[in-house]
């Protein structure tokens, strides 16, 4: 039960920080205000995780990535820094598994970009009804 708080913590966390398009405020969504835009931004996203679009697509090899390259840098700098000691190889091994927990730590609280075919279909739907998306954050 201890363990259930942090791991519910960290999804929120990430959910949290889900890309969002950004809306240019022209004539219509001065009209509607911005409460109404977020919702529409809301039910834009939610037809689009229906219609198949994943706004997280890759999350899963972008961790993996950013893992194996923190342990790739970390082994390479750790093997120069034992070979100073006279330990390159313990230097190596010390080197990448810090440098794999770093990256992997990097690649977990990193932003994944919106797939191309969510954001292509909320920004569709955000068209459709009135407003002008000019960017993701």
């Amino acid at each position: 039960m201890k363990r259930a708080v942090p791991v519910t913590l960290l999804v929120v966390f990430v959910a949290a920080c889900a890309p969002k398009p950004i809306l240019y405020p022209n004539a219509h969504y001065k009209d509607v205000g911005e409460e109404a835009a977020d919702r529409d931004i809301d039910a834009c996203s939610e037809m689009a995780k229906e219609a198949g679009a994943a706004p997280g697509q890759g999350k899963t090899g972008q961790v993996a990535g950013s893992t194996a390259a923190g342990g790739a840098i970390g082994s390479a700098s750790g093997a120069v820094g034992g070979a100073v000691g006279g330990r390159p190889g313990r230097g190596a091994m010390v080197g990448a598994a810090g440098g794999a927990t770093a990256g992997f730590l990097r690649g977990l609280f990193r932003r994944a970009p919106p797939s191309p075919a969510y954001k292509q279909f909320v920004q569709r739907c955000l068209k459709e009804r009135g407003y002008e998306p000019v960017g993701w954050e």
